[in-house]
């Protein structure tokens, strides 16, 4: 990944990078072991500092490593690794050891972060847990703060998506089902209100 595509975002921005509603992968690791899934229910719920939401069920592998190590990435996947992400939802490590090699994806480290970034993305963020154990086991609920935002500045500068006149391969991720995606479209700006 290379350090000019790979851009700290201002915490108080951090909470638009996951507002287009995209698809996210979520990065984990504990003591070694990792994995990466993709979940469509993640929501920011607090600005500043930044917290989110994601539905992770319990039947993943990646659940217990977030568990077990109080942390997690989310990152939304592009255009140019929609194949990736589709075979990071379709493989289980549960099932197969190999998954992350499998798929096709490539992964990089972040400074100060043991988690696997998954290189192609339009973004990634880290969050510690903020344990919730009600809404972890009857709704599969995690809630997560903030420590870390970063983006490719060729698809987010200035804390704003800049996806008008983006080669689509840059493009954010919406998962319909099957292999069915669509990428984030063009902007809508309604003239007189302010950001």
């Amino acid at each position: 990944m290379s350090a000019e595509n790979f851009v700290p975002v201002a915490a108080d921005k951090a909470y638009r990078l996951f507002n287009l509603g995209a698809t996210a992968l979520v990065s984990a690791a504990y003591k070694g072991d990792e994995d990466v899934m993709p979940a469509t229910w993640v929501c920011p719920l607090d600005l500043v500092p930044f917290k989110t939401t994601a539905v992770i069920d319990h039947t993943h592998y990646t659940r217990p490593l977030i568990e077990k190590s109080g942390r997690f990435a989310l990152q939304l996947p592009t255009v140019a690794i929609v194949e990736e992400t589709l075979k990071l939802g379709f493989m289980s490590k549960n099932d197969d050891p190999e998954k992350l090699t499998k798929s096709g994806a490539q992964f990089f480290r972040a400074p100060g972060f043991d988690l696997p970034f998954v290189k192609g993305c339009a973004c990634w963020a880290v969050f510690d847990v903020i344990r919730e154990p009600h809404n972890e086991s009857a709704y599969d609920l995690f809630i997560g703060t903030c420590v870390g935002a970063w983006a490719d500045p060729r698809v987010f500068a200035g804390g704003h998506w800049n996806l008008e006149g983006t080669p689509r391969e840059l493009r954010p991720l919406h998962y319909v089902a099957g292999g069915h995606f669509y990428a984030t479209g063009d902007t809508v700006v309604v003239p007189g209100y302010a950001e």
